[in-house]
């Protein structure tokens, strides 16, 4: 039997911290869960990684599995060596089926036998594993709250122990303020518990679908606002759309294109509120009449100017 190295399937080192597992078995299921991934083999690559973080995340399971280093050969086989589970009682064992989830070697350690360390198998109880999956939300609902009704594809097995995909429609409520990013927790809709454990939970991140006018970081927003060349080199006042509304900015003289004005608190909410920042786009007037090439051909005659004088030129 091929011994399976779970501290490389979770990409640890052996010493690593419960938060350092948690946090990298949580970055493999956003990449390799099926409804996010687009790997063909991201089935395969999520069993394997939800087996190592079974084992790695509870102490006991943990502490044995290290203890079978020492079975392992020079060419990768391994013989668990005699009495290597003694003293340990898991907190949870395998269900009927649910060995179909994992490998033969986690199947012939820790699941399929009647007895662990001296308890009974029907006696086991622990919780659920968490779920994670990525919902797209638009930035209205980020900006005022709404509810949802989402659907998520999800790995179960049937009664034979045989995988399948199963698709559920849950109603989920968007707080107001969320950030891109962000988890909603959906307290036990995870993967139910064993033995009257209770359910893990199901955790939602949140991604922003690409907005016409904004663009979200973190709190604050950016929107581009265009301005005629002589707004921008006398000031002026104008309308300008916000989240909350229109609302007059006033635009310096001497502005350069590629500015930046902030409008603060016209963000996304929060405490505090994230602040909307307008990038200014100088656009040109089209020289497409004779009254506007006039127009050109006098403001090159009255204002001599070179673009390129920095460049020696």
């Amino acid at each position: 039997m091929e011994f399976k190295d779970y501290y490389s399937t979770l990409g640890v080192e052996r010493g690593a911290t419960e938060d350092e597992i948690r946090r990298a078995y949580r970055k493999l299921a956003r990449k390799y869960h099926p409804d996010v991934s687009k790997e063909s083999d991201a089935e395969a690559r999520m069993r394997d990684v939800n087996e190592a973080y079974d084992v790695l995340r509870d102490q006991e399971k943990r502490q044995a599995y290290d203890n079978l280093a020492a079975g392992v050969s020079s060419d990768g086989g391994f013989q668990p060596p005699p009495g290597w589970d003694e003293g340990f009682e898991f907190h949870r064992g395998a269900a009927p089926g649910d060995e179909a989830q994992f490998s033969e070697f986690f199947s012939s350690l820790f699941g399929g036998r009647g007895q662990r360390g001296g308890a009974r198998q029907q006696d086991f109880r622990a919780r659920g594993d968490d779920h994670h999956a990525a919902i797209e939300v638009d930035l209205e609902d980020a900006l005022k709250g709404a509810t949802r009704d989402i659907s998520l594809r999800s790995m179960e097995m049937d009664d034979q122990g045989h995988p399948h995909m199963k698709t559920r429609t849950l109603s989920v409520r968007i707080p107001p303020g969320v950030r891109e990013g962000q988890y909603i927790r959906l307290a036990g809709q995870g993967m139910p518990g064993y033995g009257g454990g209770e359910n893990g939970d199901l955790y939602l991140e949140v991604r922003f679908k690409p907005h016409p006018r904004y663009r979200a970081e973190g709190r604050d927003l950016y929107m581009t606002l265009p301005v005629a060349p002589w707004e921008a080199a006398l000031g002026a006042q104008v309308d300008t759309p916000t989240p909350g509304g229109t609302v007059e900015v006033s635009i310096p003289a001497g502005s350069g294109n590629g500015r930046k004005l902030r409008l603060r608190g016209r963000g996304i909410p929060g405490d505090p509120p994230g602040d909307l920042y307008l990038v200014l786009d100088l656009v040109l007037p089209p020289a497409d009449s004779e009254a506007a090439r006039a127009a050109y051909r006098k403001l090159q005659q009255d204002v001599p100017f070179n673009p390129r004088r920095h460049l020696g030129v």
